[in-house]
């Protein structure tokens, strides 16, 4: 494949977490790879935690924004390589049927925006949500995705989940 990978992150509400993996992708992905994210159930906005985060860590949020997985089945959509849902309500749903056959993983990450307590203690969250996908998406980035075929893909994308801290 000489384009690049179009990676699409599901999370329910499409506040938090799916939009850190989306900003990540796009900032360690070395133009490989172009991430997406949405919701089935987007929350219209962007989490203030999420977006103070990625702004301290010097990625770009200016075209984040909380969006409906729909607008990934219309005709003009790019087609999705690899989707990734990173909560279990969204990994439990019926998705739509993508064109093109994506491959598909499961990378559960604990909700930060599900925190509640104190300002430290949900940036202390949304920390470590960051660090868990980050970590994730550093591994996705060094695969050889080229030289893999889809059976393959799909297992080191389960592996990734399975052997990074934080998988459920």
């Amino acid at each position: 494949m000489n384009h690049p990978y179009h990676v699409l992150f599901l999370c329910t509400g499409n506040s938090a977490r799916s939009i850190l993996a989306e900003a990540l992708l796009n900032h360690l992905g070395c133009e490989r790879f172009i991430a997406h994210s949405a919701g089935s159930q987007p929350a219209g906005t962007v989490n203030p935690y999420a977006l103070a985060l990625l702004e301290r860590n010097g990625l770009a949020v200016d075209s984040l924004r909380s969006k409906s997985w729909d607008e990934f089945e219309r005709p003009e959509a790019p087609t999705m390589d690899l989707i990734i849902t990173v909560c279990n309500s969204a990994a439990g749903e019926s998705c739509p049927v993508w064109p093109g056959r994506p491959v598909t993983a499961h990378w559960g990450i604990p909700d930060p925006a599900a925190v509640a307590g104190s300002h430290g203690d949900k940036q202390k969250a949304f920390a470590a949500a960051h660090d868990m996908l980050r970590h994730r998406i550093s591994l996705l980035v060094n695969l050889p995705v080229t030289r893999l075929d889809r059976m393959s893909l799909q297992q080191e994308l389960r592996n990734i989940h399975l052997s990074a801290p934080g998988h459920d």
